[in-house]
C-alpha cells in the first residue's frame, strides 16, 4: 500500500494547480449528482434503495453473515452507525438476525432470500444506468475509469484511517 502523504505538503504545489482545482470541482459535483440520483438505476428501480441500505446488503453478499462489530470494521464505520442503518433492513425483512452458530449469545445478521433478491434488482438496474450512462464509451475507457476510481477511493479510504487525522478533515478531501 502506498505511503500516505505528509500531511503538511501542500498539495497545491504536486503538479497543476489548475488541473487539482478542476478534479475537486468534479469530484464535488459527482458527489452531489451521485447523492441526488443515489445511482438508483433505471426503471422501477430507480432510486429505490439508499446508499446506506446498499453498501450494507452487498457486503453482506460479498462477505456472509457476520456479526455488528465485524461489519462496521469491514466497511471502515462505528458500529452503532451499523446498527441504527440494519434495524430498518431488519424491519423491512432484507437483513435476518440469527444467533452466532458458535455463541448463542451473540446476533449474526444475514442476508434474507428477499434481501438477495432486492440486492439482485437493484444492482441490475444499477447496471443498466451505467450501461446507459458509458453507452458511447470504447470497452478501454470503461475499465480504466473503474480502475481509477476504485484507485481514487482507495486513496480516500487509506487517507481517512491515517492516524491523527480526524475523519471530518478527511473528508473534505472529497
Amino acid at each position: 500500500m502506498p505511503t500516505p502523504p505528509d500531511m503538511s505538503m501542500d498539495m497545491t504545489t504536486v503538479g497543476d494547480t489548475g488541473l487539482l482545482d478542476t478534479l475537486q470541482h468534479e469530484v464535488a459535483v459527482f458527489a452531489r449528482r451521485a447523492e441526488q440520483t443515489r445511482l438508483g438505476g433505471v426503471g422501477q428501480v430507480r432510486n429505490s434503495m439508499d446508499r446506506a441500505a446498499y453498501l450494507l446488503l452487498n457486503r453482506l453478499d460479498k462477505e456472509g453473515p457476520m456479526g455488528v462489530k465485524a461489519l462496521a470494521a469491514s466497511m471502515g464505520i462505528d458500529s452503532s452507525t451499523v446498527t441504527r442503518q440494519v434495524a430498518p433492513l431488519v424491519d423491512t425483512g432484507l437483513v435476518k438476525r440469527t444467533s452466532h452458530p458458535e455463541d448463542g449469545r451473540a446476533v449474526v445478521l444475514q442476508l434474507s432470500p428477499r434481501g438477495v433478491s432486492r440486492l439482485d434488482e437493484v444492482r441490475d438496474s444499477r447496471r443498466q444506468l451505467m450501461a446507459e450512462l458509458t453507452r458511447d464509451w470504447a470497452p478501454g475507457e470503461r475499465e480504466m475509469f473503474c480502475a481509477l476510481l476504485t484507485r481514487f477511493n482507495g486513496a480516500l479510504s487509506a487517507r481517512m484511517a491515517v492516524p491523527g487525522v480526524p475523519v471530518a478533515e478527511s473528508e473534505t478531501a472529497s
